[in-house]
Formats: C-alpha cells, structure tokens, sequence
C-alpha cells in the first residue's frame, strides 16, 4: 500500500474556507430564489474572504518557526499568512465593489462562486513549497480569472478581453511549466528546498529554466516586457474583477516569485537579481512612458500597475532581508490604492453607463466629494507623496536597492516617479479643473443613488493609504517578522 502522508486539515484553512464559500455559492446559483440570490450570494462570498482572513491570521500567530509539509509540497510561515491577509482583503473589498456591478442575473452567483474559487487559488499559490504546486496553483486560480474575465458578455470588450487574458495566460503558463521541467531534468527534484540542495549552480540548463520560470511569473505580476495583456484586459473586464486582478494578483505573483528565487535558487542569487533588476527598470520605463498617451482612465492606471510592479520587483532584487521587508510593506497601501482607485471608476462608469475616460471625469470632484478626494489621495499616494503609505513604500525599497548597491535603480525609480506625475495629476484635473464650457449636464432624472456597499470599500482603502503612512512602524514589525521565513 502507499503510504499517505500527515495532512493537518488547518494548514490549508484559509483556502478550504474560500473553497466552502465556492461550494455554497454553486448551491445558491440553483437553490435560492432570484430574488434574494443577489445579497445571498454576495454575503457568502463576503464571509468567505473574511474567514479565510480570519484563519490567515491565526495561522501567522501559531507559525513562527517555518515548516514545510504533505512531503514539502505547502509551506507554513509567516510569509504566506502575510500575503494571504492582504489577498482575502483584497476579495472582500472587491465584493463589495462588486454589489451594484450589472451583470445579468443569471450570472450573479457564479460570478461570486469564480471570485471565491479565485481567491482560494492565490491563498493556496502562496503556500507552494514545490513545482507541482507551484503549477497548480497558478492554473486554479487563473482559470477563474479568465472566466471572469469575459463573464459580462453584455461589456463591450469583454470577450476580447477574455480571450487575450487566456492566449496570453497560456503562454505565460507554459514558459512557467517548460521551465520547471528543465530545472526538474537537471536537479530529479521538485521541492524548492531539494533544489537548492542539489547544487548545480550556473549549470547552462538550470540557467534556462530559471528564466523561464522569471518570465512565467512576470506574466501574472504585470511586468515589462511580460505586461501585453494587461491594458486590454483591465479594460475589458468588469471593473470589480480588474480592481481584484490589479491587486491580488500582483501580491500572489510577487510574493511567490521572491520565494521561488530566494528559496530554490540561492546559489544563482548573482544572475536572478541582475535580471530582475532589469525587468524592474523596463516595468518602470514602460509602463509610465506608455501612460502618458492614455485617455482611459482604466488603461492608466493598468499601465500605472506595470511600473509599481518595477518599483516591487526593485525589492526583489536587492536579494535581502531589507529588500523583503520593503516588498511586504509595499504591498498593503498598494493593494489599498489600486482596488480604490478601480472602486471610484466603478462609481463613475455606473453613473455615465459608460467607459470613464478623462473628459467625461469632467465635474466627478464636485459632483461627488467624497469619491473625489478619495480619488487624489489614491493618485498621490501611487505618485508617492508623504502622508500616503505610497511615500514609504518608495522610499523603502529606494532604502534596499541602496543598501544592496543598486543605486541607478535609483535613478530609475526616481525618473518613473517623476513621469507619473503627469499623469495621476492629469486624473486630479480632470475631476475638479476642467473649464465649465467642457462640464457636461447631468442626466434627466438626476445622478443614480449613493451606492453605500461601493463607498465603504473606499472609505476602507483610504484608511489604509493613510494609515499605512502613520502606523508605519507596527507593519514593518509585522513584515520583518513574515521576512524571516525566506532564507536570505
């Protein structure tokens, strides 16, 4: 008989709780009644995430001492729970920017049924300790993703949107699979651990499926060059499930791939750093030059996403304890900033029935106060201006890259920055500065009601793009401590 290896049901608890929400959601897309299948299904995948939050925490409290597990296949630190948190808060807020979203009816529950079984797919993701689930992983939760996607048929774009998101993914995903079967074929071993174990440094092969497995991981983090399918699918999808992708996504990808390289391949540490940083300066480059010529307010801030994953990835390269921290820390006010940022284009694209671009900004600060302001705090803490959490996240990973040598990163985060100005600022005056002759009148009938569920996730996300700035030291703590799980 094979022998089965010790499974502890809770150290997966945070995904088996989002996959239970899943269940239930797939019970009530069939068994509760269209008119209270809405809220039914909103609330189960609200509890999910909170659940999944909830169990991420206790399990960072009772693991600080990192252990691998079911024959080194999930890790059990600090570092995961970490990213976990910030993901299930990621999909709770994403619900309820997603309440009001018009889908058809028909789609409801399943739409919340794909978010949860998404989230679980990240939640899991982050916890590989080995190739295979590392892989699977990945697939679980992009399948989701790309259903998603295309899931408002009635969106014009959407299904090209979603048809980009899948060619593209499933290119991404093979480069990330042909090269784990390279580094398999050179080492005969998949645990990340075993890998690095097995020497083999430098070896041509090796070289190659590390690349490899860079590239594939670059596809899901936004990266330049690897960032192609971005713009079109953010703009393409619906505007909870790019706000969800924006950020989720982005901590999932970057977390793993700072623990992939660290773990697996500590004694290439000397090449994965150097093209990374490279990656990090064509993310910069790219993804602000690019920018500039936007008109919609989607694609901005999707080209916005590419550069701030060259401003993480900056901490990956410093390939240290401080560069760790500086990405973990990173991570909470830009998740903030990126769903409130999407959550504020969903208030407007609800109220025009149409794309949001700069000119139909026009009169959104006065219009509605609240989501204005909301709305340069998010553009200026992603400039990176003080009281934001954005501010000492730059200044973070500025700190790593220095204090590993790395100053013309620099050079280059500081010349991003300074290009990005033009346009968040351009967002900032199109809400409140245009001339009264480009106002347009407000539609027969009056402006849509408040949408209450939409305007508590960006009160929650303001909070944490300031607080992030002003409970600064208890988040390094907490970063510092998730950052001892890596072995640099």
């Amino acid at each position: 008989m094979i022998a089965k290896p010790h499974v502890d049901w809770f150290d997966l608890a945070p995904s088996l709780a989002l996959l239970a929400a899943t269940g239930l959601l797939l019970f009530v897309a069939v068994l509760v009644p269209r008119n209270v299948r809405k809220p039914t299904a909103a609330l189960t995948a609200f509890c999910g995430f909170v659940a999944a939050a909830v169990f991420a925490i206790v399990l960072d409290d009772r693991s600080p001492i990192p252990t691998s597990l079911i024959h080194e296949s999930i890790f059990r630190d600090r570092y995961a729970a970490y990213a976990q948190v910030i993901i299930a808060g990621c999909g709770a807020v994403a619900v309820l920017v997603s309440y009001r979203e018009d889908l058809r009816e028909e789609h409801i529950a399943e739409y919340y049924a794909l978010l949860a079984a998404a989230g679980a797919g990240m939640l899991f993701f982050v916890q590989a300790a080995n190739l295979m689930t590392l892989f699977l992983g990945l697939e679980w939760f992009s399948i989701a993703l790309y259903v998603l996607t295309a899931i408002d048929i009635d969106l014009v774009g959407s299904l090209e949107a979603g048809l980009k998101y899948l060619i593209v993914g499933a290119v991404g995903s093979a480069t990330l699979l042909f090269g784990s079967a390279l580094v398999y074929g050179v080492t005969g071993q998949l645990s990340f651990t075993a890998i690095a174990a097995a020497g083999h440094a430098h070896e041509s092969m090796l070289v190659v499926g590390l690349a490899m497995i860079i590239a594939g991981l670059a596809f899901k983090a936004s990266a330049a060059p690897f960032h192609m399918w971005t713009p079109d699918a953010y703009q393409g999808s619906p505007t909870p499930v790019t706000a969800f992708m924006a950020s989720a996504t982005k901590v999932a990808a970057l977390v793993v791939t700072y623990r992939v390289l660290a773990t697996a391949f500590p004694h290439d540490t000397s090449l994965w750093r150097y093209a990374i940083a490279a990656i990090a300066c064509v993310s910069l480059a790219w993804g602000n030059i690019a920018a500039l010529v936007q008109r919609n307010v989607k694609r901005i801030l999707a080209y916005s996403s590419v550069s701030h994953a060259g401003f993480m990835l900056i901490g990956v390269a410093a390939a240290s304890q401080l560069g760790t921290r500086a990405l973990l820390y990173y991570l909470v006010p830009y998740t903030a900033m990126s769903l409130g940022a999407f959550a504020v284009v969903a208030a407007r694209e609800r109220e025009l029935g149409a794309p949001v671009t700069l000119s139909n900004l026009a009169g959104f600060g006065w219009e509605r106060p609240f989501l204005g302001v909301s709305m340069w705090v998010f553009m200026l803490g992603m400039l990176g201006f003080p009281l934001t959490g954005g501010f000492i996240g730059k200044f973070y990973v500025f700190a790593a890259a220095y204090d590993s040598g790395f100053w013309w990163l620099i050079i280059a985060g500081v010349i991003g920055t300074m290009i990005s100005a033009y346009y968040y600022l351009g967002v900032v005056r199109a809400m409140y500065f245009r001339d009264s002759a480009e106002l347009q009148l407000a539609p027969a009938g009056g402006s849509p009601p408040r949408d209450l569920l939409l305007t508590t996730a960006v009160l929650v996300c303001v909070a944490v793009t300031v607080g992030s700035f002003f409970a600064v030291q208890p988040l390094i703590d907490v970063a510092r401590s998730a950052a001892h799980a890596l072995p640099l």
